[in-house]
This record gives structure tokens, C-alpha cells and sequence, in this order.
């Protein structure tokens, strides 16, 4: 089947996966507001609202997948139809269904809102996905908005909690400076090419009618906007303060999925409108992937507080990606794909158990606390070392392939400085990963300290042993989803030409 865009219907198709969700998340919410009239929430019903939230994401990874037998034509139509915007609709699907299943036990201590919570999720993710397909910049800022609002509240969503207040109130205000950096940037963007279509702002580039003040400045107030949305050194004061006071589920959604989208989008925008400015845009993108490398696993090195610590690790994580856009070739875009997987299963595997521990009113988050979890809970300590382990990126596990390709990329764009630091900081980042694991394993309780209660049903062990499962999985056998990645990733081709590998090196 192939749709070109001219008529309402075709449109209407194009955005089928973003429809079908968006009405599932209504009726998720009208199912949430009948249950809260009951008196309390029996775990019967919470379980029953997150089995229907998922049930809707896995409607919705049918539409997508039955769209792969569909082709769009039209370059200047709103939303694309090719493999890059189905393969990322995959991470952020799998990331919403992780957090609502991990969120089980989370929800139930701290009784909060089931209904509205996984509705925020929902509605969350289909801004990502929009995010990840659209062509045009105005349609890319609503998306934008849908991701980041939902967001908002998803972090200040403990009302009881003065710090997911605090938090909310910080994420809202920087959010809002980053928006409208990016409302700016478009608009600039407009008034140099005249057309807010990526494919005609890349067509006015290449007739030579782009390099004027006007659509650089909207460039960089672009990428600007887009570098708070990632969370890049120096744009990411937010982001640790955000993911620390705001409720675990939500912080591990916002690491994972929100962060997999903001890269999305960025890949999206500048690799299909801006590759004739790849000379203008590659320096900026290299200092951010420099700088975000070394100063974010810098901090996590003297955090004490694990939430604290896994909050630096994902502006590191975004480090490691801004390599693979800044190299800006077909297989560091497919690597970037690959490691938007990973890291999202293992983000959210690893505050899944950070959930576990933490108790009600999630007292026990520092490093100290899980000393000997590891012998008390021992299939928890043996998942969470997983966890780590790929986040460290340690050979054997999905992070370290990743990593890998990450590098391959990065070397066939001669961006050799950025491969070694790459490299180092990764070798810095296994210091605060396996210090956790070493007080689990190799540290004792303090004496009369009672055992770690944990509250963790079923679901949400067999959600965290597969979530270890695939991370091991991909780690020695990753070649059919690369290979799915690569083939997302030949819609944009390669960016660094030689005429910049001078540039590069």
C-alpha cells in the first residue's frame, strides 16, 4: 500500500499508531476516574488499569507493525512513513509498557492516581512518537509540547511530596526556556527558507540560499532547544534536580523514553533539513558530546545518593549519543537507534529496582542502603548488577555493544578524539556503577539493621528478568536488531561527507 498525502484519509492512516493510542489513553482515564469513586484502589483494579494500558501500547505495536507494508511518497507531507520513525515508535512503546508494569508496586505504596498516571504515560508517548515521524517544524513543537506537559506532571505527580513539587516547578520553568528556543528557532527558520517542511528547508540549503545570518541564528536557537531536551552539558542543570525529586516511575520514563525521543527528533530535524550545514552545526555538536561526557561522569563519581547517580548517568548516556550524531553517517545513526534500546530497557530495569528498595516515601536512596541487598534479595541483587553492568557498558552485556558501535561509527567519521574520550569516560563511569554492586555484594548490613522489605509482584520480577534477559541477549547476538536499525537509518544516508573528514579529525 502506498499513500502520498493528498487527501485527509491518507493522513489519516499515516498517523494511525498516534490515533489508536490517543483514544485508548481517553479510555483509560474515564476507567480510572469510575474505579477512584470506589473507595480506595484494591490492587485487583490497579493491576486491571495497567494490564489495559498495556494492552493499548501493544494495539498500537500492531498498527505500527502493520505499517511497515505501507510507504508514503510525498516528501513534503506533515508526517513520514519510513523505517527510522517505526523503529524508534518500537523504543518508546517498550519504554511506556516497562514503566507502567515496573510502577506496580510504587503506585500501591504511595497510593497514588493509577488511572491518571498511566494516562499521562500514554499521552506522553504519543508525543514521542509524533516526535519521532514528523517533516514539519510547527507539528514537531505540538509534539514536543504533548511529550514534555505530560512530563511536567508526571514529575510533580506526588502531590504529598514536597520534592516531586520542587521538582515539577524546576522541570516546568527550564522546559518552558527550552520551548521557546525552540518556537524561536523555528521561526527564524521560516522567515530564511520560507517553509517550516524539512525536505524544502534541505532543498533551499542545497540551492545555496540557506547560509545566511538568519537561518544559522535559527539553527542554533534549534539546537539549543534541542540540547536542554537531551539534557546536554551545559544545558542540563535540570535534569538531575527533576529526575531526583520526582517520582521513580516518572524518573525512569523521563531518562529513558523522553530522552530516546528528544534524540529522535534531533536526529530527525537536523540530518533530513539541515545535512548542507553539517560544517556550521558539527563543531557545536562535538564540544556538547565532549563536554557532556566528561563533566556528567565527573559529578556521578562524588554522588552518594544512587537516584542522584543514575540521574548524571543519563546526561552521560546523552553524551555517548551526541558522538553518533555528530558523526552524522548511516551506521552511527543506525548505532544511535541501537543504543536508544538498550539504554532504555536498562534505565528503566535498574530504577525498577531502585523502587524496590527505596520503601515508602523512598527513604532508602543512598548507596549505603544496599549494603548486603544483594545476599538478603538475591535474584533482585543478581538483575540490578545487570542493570549496571550494561550501563557500564561491560563486555558481555547490550551497553557494551552499543558502545561498540557507537565507536565504529564515531571512527568511520575520523572523529578519533571523541572515540578515545568516549572510551575513557566509560572506563571512569565502571568506578560509581560497580560501587553500588560492591556494597551489595561485598559490604554487610550494620548490625541490627532489619532486611529490606520488598513488595514486588510477580509481573514486575518476570518484567525485570526479561528486561536482564534481552540485555544479555543483545549483548552476544545483536546482529538482527542492528540490522533493523541500519535499515531505519538508510533514509538519511551519509551526512559527513568527505569534503568535511578534514573537519572531523
Amino acid at each position: 500500500m502506498t499513500l502520498d498525502f493528498v487527501s485527509r484519509a491518507d493522513f489519516i492512516w499515516a498517523l494511525l499508531p498516534e490515533i489508536v493510542l490517543s483514544c485508548w489513553a481517553m479510555a483509560i482515564l474515564l476507567v480510572g476516574v469510575w474505579e477512584k469513586e470506589r473507595p480506595g484502589l484494591p490492587p485487583r483494579n490497579l493491576r486491571l488499569l495497567a494490564w489495559l494500558s498495556v494492552a493499548g501500547l501493544a494495539a498500537t505495536a500492531g498498527v505500527n507493525g502493520w505499517l511497515y507494508g505501507v510507504s508514503g511518497t510525498d516528501a513534503s507531507g506533515m508526517i513520514a512513513l519510513d523505517s527510522f520513525r517505526l523503529f524508534a515508535n518500537w523504543i518508546f512503546l517498550l519504554g511506556a509498557a516497562l514503566t507502567i508494569l515496573v510502577s506496580l508496586p510504587y503506585i500501591a505504596k504511595q497510593r497514588l492516581q493509577a488511572g491518571e498516571f498511566y494516562t499521562l504515560v500514554l499521552l506522553a508517548t504519543v508525543g514521542m512518537m509524533v516526535m519521532a515521524g514528523t517533516r514539519n517544524l510547527i507539528l514537531l513543537f505540538l509534539a514536543i509540547e504533548t511529550m514534555t506537559i505530560s512530563a511536567y506532571v508526571l514529575t510533580a505527580y506526588h502531590r504529598a511530596d514536597r520534592r516531586s513539587a520542587e521538582a515539577g516547578l524546576k522541570y516546568f520553568i527550564l522546559g518552558a526556556f527550552s520551548s521557546a528556543f525552540l518556537l524561536y528557532g523555528i521561526a527564524l527558520t521560516w522567515g530564511a527558507t520560507g517553509s517550516v517542511n524539512l525536505a524544502e528547508i534541505a532543498q533551499t540549503i542545497e540551492a545555496g540560499a540557506g547560509f545566511t545570518g538568519l537561518l544559522m541564528a535559527g539553527m542554533a536557537l534549534l539546537g539549543v532547544g534541542f540540547a536542554f531536551k537531551v539534557g546536554a552539558v551545559p544545558f542540563h542543570m535540570w535534569a538531575p534536580d527533576a529526575y531526583e525529586g520526582a517520582p521513580s516511575p516518572s524518573t525512569a520514563f523521563m531518562a529513558a523514553a523522553v530522552k530516546a525521543a528528544s534524540f529522535a527528533a534531533l536526529l530527525r530535524v537536523f540530518l533530513e533539513a539541515f545535512p548542507g550545514l553539517y560544517e556550521a552545526w558539527y563543531p557545536v555538536m562535538w564540544w556538547l558530546a565532549a563536554l557532556t561526557m566528561l563533566v556528567a561522569n565527573l559529578i556521578a563519581l562524588s554522588q552518594s545518593s544512587v537516584k542522584r547517580m543514575l540521574a548524571y548517568s543519563s546526561v552521560a548516556h546523552g553524551g555517548y549519543l551526541l558522538v553518533g550524531v555528530t558523526a552524522a553517517n548511516e551506521f552511527a545513526t543506525a548505532s544511535v537507534l541501537f543504543y536508544l534500546l538498550v539504554y532504555t530497557i536498562m534505565t528503566i530495569g535498574a530504577f525498577g529496582i531502585v523502587m524496590i528498595v527505596s520503601g515508602h516515601g523512598e527513604e532508602r536512596l543512598q548507596v549505603d542502603d544496599y549494603a548486603g541487598f544483594g545476599w538478603q534479595q538475591p535474584v533482585l541483587g543478581v538483575l540490578l548488577t545487570i542493570f549496571l553492568l550494561a550501563l557500564a557498558g561491560f563486555p558481555g552485556t547490550a551497553g557494551f555493544m552499543a558502545k561498540i558501535f557507537l565507536l565504529q561509527g564515531a571512527v568511520e567519521s575520523q572523529l578519533w578524539t571523541l572515540a578515545i574520550l568516549l572510551a575513557l569516560t566509560t572506563v571512569v563511569s565502571y568506578y560509581y556503577y560497580l560501587r553500588v554492586a560492591w556494597y551489595m555484594w561485598m559490604r554487610s548490613a550494620d548490625a541490627g539493621e532489619p532486611a529490606i522489605p520488598v513488595v514486588a509482584p510477580g509481573i514486575v520480577r518476570f518484567t525485570l528478568i526479561g528486561s536482564a534477559a534481552v540485555m544479555i541477549y543483545l549483548g552476544v547476538l545483536p546482529g538482527a536488531v542492528l540490522e533493523g536499525a541500519i535499515s531505519a537509518a538508510e533514509h538519511f544516508g551519509v551526512v559527513a561527507g568527505e569534503a568535511f573528514m578534514g573537519l572531523a579529525r
